[in-house]
């Protein structure tokens, strides 16, 4: 077994205090959306995720995440995203975070950007647990878009593009959910593409 420092750090915090059609909510037979299995155990990153853990105790374990992982971290939200909530985690993979800038990330993770850190990451945090089928339901109640109130206080707006659910973020930045539903003890994660940023 590999030493990962991440997980280690974010085990060691816990202890002392966790859309293509496919992602869409599943259809019946006749077109109309089912209840999505809030106890199922899914696969991210390679790894289960565990409906009895909380976000965090789940991330840690997604080899797709690290970087998100490391950057809730270093901005103190292990114990947040550990709490009861519940929590609605739109969550950037590897990917999404390697295509800002070069240097972007390593800059975010230093102690003196902390609150610029925090800023972007609860803007992918939205309270209660929204599940494909809420959001779906929120787009087509909204004409074909949801407005999406974040714990940073700004709006991710979620729309339809075919059977995708994507995002446009304050800056006009498009994030797609790439894996929906993948449900926590606290909450619910949403796999997307793109780091949406916030005003």
């Amino acid at each position: 077994m590999t030493f990962n420092p991440i997980r280690t750090a974010v085990l060691a915090t816990l202890a002392a205090g966790s859309l293509t059609a496919a992602a869409c909510a599943p259809m019946d037979d006749m077109g109309g959306m089912v209840a999505a299995d809030t106890s199922a155990t899914v696969m991210v990153g390679g790894a289960a995720m565990y409906p009895n853990r909380t976000i965090v105790e789940n991330a840690v374990n997604s080899r797709d995440h690290t970087t998100l992982v490391a950057a809730v971290t270093a901005a103190g939200l292990v114990p947040t995203l550990s709490g009861p909530g519940p929590f609605t985690v739109f969550a950037p993979t590897n990917g999404a975070f390697a295509k800002l800038p070069a240097g972007t990330v390593d800059s975010l993770v230093q102690p003196a950007n902390k609150a610029t850190l925090t800023k972007i990451l609860t803007y992918h945090v939205v309270s209660g647990r929204v599940s494909a089928q809420d959001l779906i339901g929120r787009i087509r109640a909204g004409g074909g878009r949801a407005a999406l109130t974040t714990v940073e206080g700004g709006v991710l707006t979620a729309s339809l593009r075919g059977n995708a659910v994507i995002l446009t973020d304050e800056k006009g930045g498009v994030a797609t959910v790439t894996q929906a539903d993948v449900f926590q003890s606290n909450g619910v994660i949403h796999v997307t593409d793109t780091v949406s940023m916030p005003d």
